[in-house]
């Protein structure tokens, strides 16, 4: 059985258990009782507790670690219902011993969410070879978000969980593979800050069959580094000669590092990091390239590049038409130093 050490309206339980990720036999449970008419609430609450990784142990009664980051929310879920002339308790509770604890947390095993998934995911793998540019990235996006909304529930990883993660970066480095070959592998260490007066009429080069990040790249320094630059389209990043400036492949003079893309280590190296307009241009960049956060404009960004790598002949004539594309992006975004 279920013992509660608080009731409703307590503000202070929710707050205090979630914070302490140490007390994994705490827990938190939300009684709720609405008018019979209420099924249009009765509705709303259920599509809720769901999104936040309840487990319900009879219909008005929603169980949730109390270490969990959404327990907090519980409690506006319960001031939502007092609104709506329902009833709630909020109750902060302990497991009573070692194996009620085993049998609350089996509640929340995630175990067959990460089956279903894994499965779409194998059945997406034998399709990408066939897909066009565009299609494969929607397709990463796509399980990237089912695969996040199971870890975001998942309290208590297990096997599962790790099989899970171990299947996912199969599946991205497939991706990567056939989206751009030679994708480059993030460094270690910090970006070192460079003097632009010393980076002026340079030759730069990169791999050919520009995506994101590279023409992207590649507009920022034609932009904002060197106006006078040269570009190189590398076949093979060994290609590269001695003279040139490398981005956006291992080994490159401007690559990934850390969790930054080579867009993002060019604004850092050059100081350009503080423009706002920039800024979000890089959050773009960095959600199309290795997934993240994103902006709105970035999925018309993506069509419309992929329309324009099928329709130009070269990466010349590509960074010329996608550069008008970022210039535009540029000033939606609001030029200017960030306040």
């Amino acid at each position: 059985m279920l013992t509660a050490t608080y009731a409703a309206g307590m503000h202070s339980a929710a707050a205090s258990a979630a914070s302490s990720s140490a007390a994994s036999d705490a827990w938190l449970l939300l009684i709720v009782s609405l008018p019979t008419a209420g099924a249009t609430m009765r509705m709303r609450i259920w599509r809720a507790v769901k999104a936040l990784g309840c487990a319900a142990l009879r219909d008005g009664a929603y169980l949730l670690p109390a270490h969990c980051e959404q327990a907090s929310q519980l409690r506006e879920l319960a001031d939502d219902t007092r609104q709506q002339e329902g009833q709630a308790w909020l109750l902060h509770v302990q497991a009573p011993g070692a194996e009620d604890a085993v049998a609350y947390r089996a509640l929340f095993d995630r175990s067959s969410d990460y089956t279903d998934w894994l499965a779409e995911l194998a059945e997406a793998r034998k399709t990408l070879q066939t897909l066009a540019t565009a299609d494969v990235a929607r397709l990463r996006r796509r399980h990237a978000r089912a695969y996040a909304a199971i870890r975001q529930v998942d309290f208590f990883p297990n096997e599962a969980s790790i099989r899970a993660a171990a299947q996912w970066r199969d599946f991205a480095a497939a991706i990567e593979s056939i989206q751009s070959p030679g994708e480059p592998h993030a460094s270690n260490g910090s970006v070192l800050r460079r003097d632009r007066a010393q980076y002026q009429g340079r030759l730069w080069a990169t791999r050919r069959h520009l995506w994101v990040d590279r023409v992207a790249s590649a507009w920022l320094i034609q932009r904002c580094i060197d106006p006078h630059a040269r570009f190189l389209w590398l076949e093979s990043p060994a290609d590269c000669p001695p003279e040139a400036l490398g981005f956006d492949f291992d080994g490159a003079t401007f690559t990934h590092v850390g969790d930054k893309v080579s867009f993002e280590v060019l604004l850092a190296s050059f100081g350009l990091d503080d423009d706002r307009g920039l800024e979000r241009l890089g959050t773009m960049v960095h959600a199309l390239d290795v997934g993240g956060l994103t902006v709105p404009e970035a999925a018309g960004f993506e069509a419309m590049l992929a329309g324009a790598r099928r329709r130009l002949s070269g990466d010349d004539a590509l960074l010329a038409e996608v550069g008008m594309m970022l210039d535009s992006l540029y000033a939606h975004f609001g030029a200017g130093r960030k306040p």
